[in-house]
């Protein structure tokens, strides 16, 4: 049945955003807007039409049901001079709204505190007297959070009320309207900013407040926070940027970025923590803009598309609120133990006969491997994905079954986007499984699959199920960047104000879920992520650089993305651009082979085409890690049953360590090992040790204390150690995972 989506057509002109019509004309960077880039939301809040409503103070508030009201007090963005400096001032504004008796001039309106058990607090705010209901089409939370009142004690204060649990408090203050939030100790850790916070500085910023936009009377709403000094922040997605992210302004806006080199981000997450001992989950799949003290040093301003504010707040250390937030968006079953082993790929195989050739050589050369993938080429016609073997494949099932007896599985490569010259495009055009416009027609050239839709999830899955069920282990999940955002209408009713960062979420479940189904075990390649993709492992770094950049950019975004509750992770090895220098490629490929996955991806990546001690010396890097295989697969266990990374920052493991706050470039694989990989060329480099126990090299045995070392590399350009005390499990090197002897699994304590 056709959709009704002409009623929608007035919203989405205006791009159904507020000020929608500006975030066509700039981009991010104040550029004209090309389609797929990142938008800054911040630029809709100073618009001088817009009606500024401020968070002012406490009407109401019912102890039992955390449910309260709050009067918002009427403002605009003023002009103003003042010794000839030009600046906007946030004044009161008389309602003229007409008719006049039929609005309030300072509207009171709902908002609820729901203690979810005694770390975590729900805290919503509503910007209509209208509620809106529980999305039943909910898929960033695995299920519906509690509400457990008894978590927190509430008492009455005289400037409020304060909610109190063994793990800190919460207080809401009548007037001026705050929340505080504190630890257990009783320290302040954050609270809102108030319009009267700006009477002691010159620097006039928002508080607390949303706005009513005069191109649409559409309301978005800012929720402003106090930003302590020293206050660090963390997560907000696979970013390349520092890992703290006080003092930066990002997008969270799936985009396709190029490459892990830029803000911009492939798996924008909704989520962040301090140093303080908070962090907040932003429940919505609205654009929401980030500002940790970029503006205005002393506040992190969040600028949501959304009218309303869902926050969750989480209080502990940042492993203890990682387990909340990932408690509430899911955590990921173990990847099969054949996924961690290395997967051979490059662009592109295109016959049966070189993926042939490329499995026999890596046996020949004694390189353990346990993946060929083919890209783009397997398709009659390069990138025109049609879900079925050129004519260069003779018998692809049995290219398939034989690869497998020779301890191989098979990945293939597929995208969502049909081109007009796609044999699939008028199909799925005609039987309205594409995203549309308001005018019923495409918003893009391209097809783009409408994953709302149940009807449009049936058939990819349908076009999968077969490949599977030739033989095909796992599919990589490219692209899923570009769900039509400003001028797209999906099936769920919704335009891309809200199905744009939920569209990798749709995608990566929809081929996770027919895999795990045809083949018994979960596994995807995805590139594209919001939050809620974490439970569909496992994802990819992108298109890195064939620079030292494009390296720094992969460990970054690594362990980015593993603040931000992703247990498995993985980057192309070399980098993809061009043919990977020998040195680069050198230097990132222990790196590589100690994240959780291990993929060769890009121009000519197979060894054999530099020498044959680069060959020697990438068979050594493969051994590495399979040697290491009971260690890798028992901490991969470890962290998808705790939400933690494998890939992971050193303060998560040491957070009463100053210094471990301020490593970004080495990490913790696992519990018990640290690696730091060598991003530039050198015969070592600088090492933070954590905590107060020594560390032993494990290449070459020497011991360590805590604290900053230059260290020599052994025989491989990078740098592992061990935890003194700890026990590291290894296995003789088999050629694939599926011939590992686990009965000759050994234990050695350092």
């Amino acid at each position: 049945m056709k959709r009704t989506r002409k009623i929608l057509l007035a919203a989405v002109l205006l791009s159904s955003v507020c000020g929608g019509a500006m975030a066509q004309k700039t981009s991010s960077t104040g550029a004209p807007y090309l389609l797929s880039q990142s938008v800054d939301m911040s630029q809709q809040f100073v618009q001088p039409t817009n009606t500024l409503f401020c968070a002012d103070s406490l009407v109401s508030f019912d102890p039992s049901t955390g449910v309260g009201t709050l009067q918002w007090s009427r403002n605009e963005m003023h002009a103003r001079q003042a010794f000839n400096t030009n600046g906007y001032w946030v004044t009161p504004l008389q309602n003229l709204d007409f008719p006049g008796p039929a609005y309030d001039q300072s509207p009171q309106l709902e908002f609820r505190v729901e203690p979810v058990n005694d770390r975590t607090v729900r805290v919503r705010f509503f910007t209509s007297p209208i509620i809106p209901k529980d999305d039943p089409d909910e898929l960033m939370l695995v299920q519906k959070p509690a509400v457990d009142m008894s978590a927190w004690r509430c008492t009455k204060t005289d400037k409020g009320y304060t909610l109190t649990s063994g793990k800190g408090a919460i207080e809401i203050e009548q007037y001026p309207w705050r929340i505080i939030v504190r630890d257990a100790e009783g320290r302040e850790l954050t609270r809102t900013r108030h319009l009267l916070d700006n009477d002691s500085t010159q620097v006039k910023t928002q508080p607390f407040s949303f706005i009513k936009c005069g191109d649409d009377n559409g309301r978005m709403i800012e929720p402003v926070f106090s930003l302590k000094p020293s206050e660090r922040i963390y997560g907000c997605g696979e970013s390349a940027t520092s890992l703290n992210k006080a003092g930066q302004k990002l997008n969270l806006f799936v985009t396709d970025p190029q490459g892990p080199e830029t803000p911009d981000m492939y798996k924008p997450i909704p989520f962040y923590f301090s140093n303080r001992g908070y962090g907040v989950f932003m429940h919505t799949a609205a654009p929401v803009t980030v500002d940790f003290g970029n503006s205005y040093i002393g506040s992190t301003r969040l600028f949501m598309a959304d009218e309303t504010a869902d926050l969750f707040i989480m209080l502990g250390t940042p492993k203890e609120i990682l387990g909340e937030y990932t408690a509430l968006v899911g955590r990921p079953e173990t990847p099969p133990l054949w996924s961690f082993g290395l997967w051979q790929s490059r662009t592109s195989y295109f016959t049966e006969k070189e993926g042939r050739d490329v499995a026999k050589r890596l046996r020949d050369n004694k390189i353990p491997c346990d993946v060929i993938h083919f890209d783009t080429g397997w398709f009659e016609t390069d990138w025109q994905c049609d879900y079925q073997f050129s004519h260069n494949f003779k018998d692809a099932q049995k290219m398939l079954s034989d690869l497998k007896k020779d301890g191989f599985h098979t990945c293939l490569w597929q995208l969502p986007y049909f081109t007009p010259k796609n044999r699939y495009f008028k199909y799925l055009v005609e039987n309205d499984m594409a995203v549309k416009n308001a005018g019923d027609g495409l918003p893009y050239e391209d097809a783009v699959l409408d994953f709302s839709n149940p009807q449009t999830v049936s058939w990819y899955q349908g076009q999968l199920e077969g490949l599977l069920k030739q033989g095909v282990a796992v599919i990589k999940v490219d692209f899923g960047e570009a769900g039509p955002y400003l001028n797209g209408v999906y099936h769920s009713g919704r335009t891309g104000l809200y199905e744009h960062n939920l569209y990798p979420l749709r995608y990566n479940k929809a081929a996770y879920d027919i895999i795990k189904k045809t083949n018994g075990e979960g596994i995807i390649w995805a590139r594209s992520a919001w939050a809620g993709s974490q439970r569909f492992p496992l994802h990819w770094g992108g298109d890195a650089a064939t620079t030292d950049a494009g390296l720094l950019g992969s460990v970054r975004c690594g362990l980015s993305v593993g603040l931000s509750g992703f247990s498995f992770w993985s980057n192309d090895i070399g980098g993809f651009v061009t043919k990977s220098p020998e040195k680069l490629y050198r230097r990132w490929m222990p790196y590589g082979m100690l994240t959780s996955h291990s993929r060769v991806h890009g121009v000519e990546t197979e060894p054999w085409l530099y020498d044959e001690k680069f060959v020697e010396y990438f068979r050594e890097c493969s051994e590495l890690k399979y040697r290491l295989m009971p260690y890798v697969y028992e901490e991969a266990k470890k962290c998808a049953a705790e939400g933690l990374p494998m890939q992971r920052a050193l303060l998560l493991d040491y957070p009463d360590d100053p210094g471990a706050w301020l490593v970004e470039d080495e990490y913790l694989f696992g519990e018990k090992m640290l690696v730091a990989p060598m991003l530039e060329e050198g015969k070592g480099r600088n090492v933070y040790l954590p905590g107060k126990d020594s560390w032993v090299d494990y290449q070459t045995g020497r011991e360590y204390s805590a604290g900053w070392h230059n260290i020599e590399c052994g025989r491989l350009p990078i740098v592992i150690l061990v935890r003194k005390g700890a026990t590291i499990k290894t296995v003789p090197v088999a050629l694939s995972t599926q011939w590992i002897d686990w009965s000759k699994v050994e234990e050695k304590k350092y």
